[in-house]
């Protein structure tokens, strides 16, 4: 049973490399399933979570950035609370990540143009439409023309959606790590502070 135990299991430096080689192939490939993680924000008595695309990672800078909508609901929420958290999890390899930090929203600056410009035709599609998300309607709709709903877009015609389109980047303050096993879980938790990284065990 010794034998078939991963060298994560006992070993917390090996658990600290495995999330990073776990949230890299999430960023690198989009049917990873760190690919999507849940982003979860809030104020108040009151939290919400959605689905959101991992856009780029940085080890080094301890980072997370995503793309928004700035008339987003979310956006509301972080210019009151910039504190929020990402919850992964990849069913094959039983890992589960909770990262919480602190979020910066880029709007029309250095960041956003860089970001923008590297966006596909068809993601931007995302940032055409007129209302804002999550704005009341009385029939089933996608906010979009029928042109925008069907792709009739030229890259030049998608300019305009850059005046609704954000970067939301995550400063990693602490990352919890669960690894789910039939033979004993294992839960560790490594808390960023300055370059230091403070790596302990907790009891699953």
């Amino acid at each position: 049973m010794q034998n078939n135990k991963p060298d994560y299991y006992n070993k917390i430096d090996k658990a600290y490399y495995k999330t990073w080689e776990l949230l890299n192939q999430g960023l690198a490939n989009r049917n990873a399933t760190f690919h999507i993680p849940v982003f979860i924000c809030g104020e108040d008595n009151n939290s919400s979570g959605r689905i959101i695309v991992l856009r780029s990672l940085n080890e080094k800078e301890k980072k997370i950035c995503f793309h928004s909508d700035i008339r987003s609901n979310k956006i509301k929420i972080l210019k009151k609370n910039p504190k929020g958290c990402f919850l992964f999890y990849d069913k094959t390899q039983k890992i589960q990540l909770r990262i919480s930090g602190k979020m910066k929203i880029n709007y029309q600056n250095e960041i956003t143009k860089k970001s923008w410009k590297k966006t596909s035709h068809m993601s931007r599609q995302c940032y055409l439409g007129k209302i804002s998300p999550g704005t009341e309607t009385n029939y089933p709709t996608s906010g979009l023309t029928k042109d925008i709903d069907n792709s009739k877009y030229s890259i030049k015609e998608s300019e305009s959606g850059y005046k609704n389109f954000c970067v939301i980047e995550a400063y990693i303050t602490s990352i919890e790590w669960l690894y789910l096993a039939a033979k004993g879980h294992r839960r560790a938790q490594f808390t960023f502070k300055d370059d230091h990284v403070d790596k302990k065990w907790l009891i699953p």
